[in-house]
């Protein structure tokens, strides 16, 4: 009467059992399911046992089985969680697995995955060595069952041995015990039936036969019958040595399991390869030194993509955070960890990678800090923007102040990523603040080059109001900086952001800034110049024609998310696809040793566009002495770097006004100190008695440019001594375009062609009506024909000079 109200003991097994799995039908006494812990919900495997339907002596077999597993704990042998046996059913609830013969069907053979199944397969194989070595020679234990039905695998790709059922004492001598199922029997050993060489067996000869016969199921599925073991087509001719050792007659010549693994692991062996290496040495990762993890952190990035997902997720990835947490791995683990990290999905990265990423944030060690702002593209899109701002971005803004360049530089790039998971403040205060500075005070030029181009590339983020009030100052603060790449920069990331820009501010203030860099030193910065300047020279031209086009054409001036494919399709795309490509590729990227040879490569031009192998090997310290070097020539002109380091936003509003009317520093262009250099030293081989002649031309008819009439103020250009450079009025403004432009300014032009080694063909044409050959054509000639009058012209000066004495600059020959 009791036993009718007595509750029901499975009740109480702590895993919730499901569906069936196939595979193990008439090779186990024991049938597989898929379970799941009550609770959290884990994945688990459920072995049941059927105490009603199974015999006397597979109910013995099965309990010996339970017995067995929950004593053998060993990383290749599958892992026991819990039991219940009662009247009905035996449960053994292990890790979650899957039959081997059933994972092996879902590898494919081809391609890529075709290489990485090779890698896998030996690694599984080494696995189950590796168990039967431990039982052999460790536990003096013999399994007695190797075959594919009794070999699993886990969530990570790992081999589990099971099949315990038969595991016995490895006493020399004994019988071999006796399988109850027939499906078995052509898995026994030949010695089995043959009692004369019985007395051969020794404690691992039997395990070894059965190691042959799982090894050529690997390579060709169930094995159908014993004499099909001789059949070696299909296995690796790294392992037939090995396999035809395992399946030989005789059980004493038999290899030992931990003599196999000495003899594949060896160079050449089929257990040496890089993903066994690799596993291998993550397992033994504690007893290693420094040196040796950080060689192989650096070589396992490119590894990692010839080896299994499932390996890579489940396995090494938690290895490499382990590593990290509660190791001395060092920074070299980062990039391979982040590589692996987009394996995971949306949860598994918030829970994995997300508190790994937030505490190396706060570490100090700059090796550290500089890899994370490497990788920062590849985990910022998991981050939430409340992570980024509340616990990501104060720590990377200290970056901007580092005394090291790289972490400096690093910093700058790493806002591109940041930029549009940032709050207001973050973003439209705090960043342009450390930018003002960086691109002001910075003795890099290299990093003032990339707060440029970074600036451009984060555009589109920022708020109209700032952007109308920031982007111009700074661009034209750019074009003004001693380093041409920067200059370069300025000027590609004014056309890149075109769409930004009213066009009152486009005549007003871009175009006037732009012209002066026309006569940059600089090939690359000229020809960019001058692009950019055809550029909106057609916007307002079209303007002009069009009045209704002004409101399309400054649609995205205001807009909250503006987007850069709409310039992209117009004339600025260059520019789009140059500054939005890559950051310029200074010293601080790759950190090398100063060479003696690095203060000669500022003398080539460089260019962001396309930029030189000189101006990318340009050292940070050699760009340092250039800097210096020009400064210190110039004297009393103030450098770019004159500015107050507490900017905030409105102070970028002023850059180009600094030292206008009120007296206060002004930064120059660097083709206006240039020219005030050379007046004052004559460093360059230019004689005054040329700039002298200039006189010569009729006085201008348009009146002074800077005069109140014109509508030109002097905030945007630098002041020039008047006391050496010859009045805009001295020049004939009423003479035509073709001629009269052309006079004014060949003389500069002529004498920068001959002293910096230009040619001729350097120089593009204006654009002319016609086609494009003959526009070329006839602009050469026209430069011919220029250049036979002008030296002719000289030369008659000279001679006149040399009978007269010399010539003062703005004195007029009477």
């Amino acid at each position: 009467m009791w036993s009718l109200f007595a509750r029901d003991p499975s009740k109480d097994f702590p895993y919730e059992i499901s569906e069936p799995v196939q595979g193990l039908e008439d090779k186990s006494v024991w049938s597989l399911h898929q379970g799941k812990k009550k609770g959290s919900g884990e994945d688990v495997s459920v072995f049941v046992f059927d105490v009603r339907t199974g015999s006397e002596t597979q109910f013995d077999i099965a309990k010996a089985a339970v017995k067995r597993l929950k004593t053998l704990r060993h990383p290749s042998i599958l892992t026991y969680l819990d039991s219940l046996e009662t009247e009905k059913v035996i449960y053994l609830a292990t890790e979650y697995v899957v039959p081997l013969h059933t994972y092996l069907g879902e590898l494919s053979k081809d391609g890529k995955e075709g290489h990485q199944r090779e890698l896998y397969l030996a690694w599984g194989i080494f696995q189950i060595t590796r168990a039967l070595s431990f039982l052999n020679n460790d536990g003096n234990l013999r399994h007695n069952n190797v075959c594919l039905s009794s070999v699993f695998v886990n969530g990570a790709g790992e081999w589990k041995l099971g099949g315990v059922e038969y595991v016995a004492g490895a006493s020399e001598g004994t019988g071999l015990p006796i399988k109850i199922l027939p499906s078995l029997e052509k898995y026994d050993p030949p010695e089995k039936a043959d009692p004369g060489r019985q007395r051969l067996i020794t404690k691992c000869s039997t395990d070894m036969w059965g190691l042959g016969c799982l090894i050529w199921e690997t390579f060709n599925g169930p094995l159908p019958q014993q004499s099909a073991l001789k059949d070696l087509n299909n296995i690796p001719k790294q392992l037939s040595s090995v396999y035809c050792e395992l399946v030989g007659a005789n059980p004493s010549s038999r290899p030992n399991p931990a003599d196999i693994i000495t003899r594949c692991r060896k160079i050449g062996g089929y257990f040496k390869n890089d993903l066994v290496d690799t596993l291998l040495f993550l397992e033994e990762i504690q007893i290693k030194d420094r040196s040796e993890k950080n060689r192989f952190f650096s070589a396992l990035t490119p590894q990692l993509d010839n080896f299994p997902e499932n390996v890579c997720q489940y396995k090494i990835l938690p290895q490499l955070i382990t590593a990290y947490e509660y190791g001395d791995a060092g920074s070299a683990v980062l990039m391979p960890m982040f590589k692996l990290g987009r394996l995971l999905n949306e949860v598994e990265y918030q829970k994995k990678i997300v508190p790994c990423v937030v505490k190396l944030f706060t570490s100090n060690d700059r090796a550290t800090r500089i890899r994370l702002l490497q990788q920062l593209e590849y985990f910022i899109g998991h981050l939430q923007a409340s992570v980024v701002n509340d616990q990501i971005f104060p720590q990377v803004a200290n970056g901007f102040m580092d005394t090291n360049p790289t972490i400096r530089e690093q910093t700058v790039k790493s806002v591109m990523h940041l930029a549009s998971k940032l709050n207001y403040n973050n973003l439209n205060v705090e960043v342009l603040r450390h930018f003002a500075r960086l691109q002001s005070k910075d003795d890099q030029g290299g990093i003032r080059t990339n707060t440029t181009v970074c600036l451009g590339k984060i555009a589109q983020h920022l708020h109209p109001q700032i952007r109308q009030k920031v982007l111009i100052s700074a661009f034209i603060r750019a074009m003004r900086d001693p380093f041409p790449p920067a200059r370069s920069a300025g000027v590609l990331a004014l056309a890149a952001t075109q769409q930004y820009f009213l066009l009152s501010e486009v005549a007003q203030r871009i175009l006037p800034a732009l012209c002066q860099l026309t006569v940059d030193p600089e090939k690359s910065v000229r020809d960019n110049a001058f692009r950019t300047i055809k550029g909106f020279l057609g916007k307002l031209e079209k303007v002009s024609e069009d009045p209704s086009l002004r409101e399309s054409m400054e649609a995205d001036v205001h807009t909250t998310t503006p987007s850069l494919s709409s310039a992209a399709a117009t004339w600025a795309g260059w520019a789009v696809t140059a500054v939005t490509a890559k950051f310029y590729r200074s010293q601080s990227d790759t950190v090398k040793s100063i060479t003696p040879h690095a203060s000669k490569t500022l003398s080539k031009p460089g260019s962001l566009e396309q930029p030189s192998s000189s101006s990318i090997s340009t050292t940070t310290s050699s760009v340092t002495s250039m800097t210096s070097l020009e400064q210190e020539e110039s004297k009393g002109a103030d450098s770019v770097s004159d500015y107050d380091e507490t900017w905030d936003t409105e102070n970028w509003g002023d850059m180009e006004t600094q030292g206008g009317p009120s007296g206060s520093s002004e930064s120059r262009s660097p083709a206006v100190e240039g020219v005030e250099k050379v007046e004052k030293k004559g460093t360059d081989g230019w004689d005054t008695e040329e700039w002298g002649s200039l006189e010569e031309q009729p006085a201008a008819e348009g009146g002074d440019l800077n005069s109140p009439s014109e509508g030109w103020g002097t905030a945007d250009f630098a002041p020039v001594d008047d006391s050496n450079v010859k009045s805009i009025s001295a020049y004939n403004w009423g003479e035509t375009r073709e001629t009269g432009l052309s006079n004014r300014l060949q003389p500069d032009s002529h004498n920068l062609r001959s002293q910096s080694g230009w040619e001729d063909t350097e120089w593009e044409p204006l654009e002319e009506p016609g086609s494009a050959s003959s526009r070329l054509e006839e602009a050469r000639k026209k430069r011919e024909e220029r250049k036979l009058q002008r030296q002719k012209e000289l030369e008659a000066r000279r001679a006149t000079k040399l009978s007269g004495g010399p010539m003062k600059l703005g004195s007029k020959k009477m």
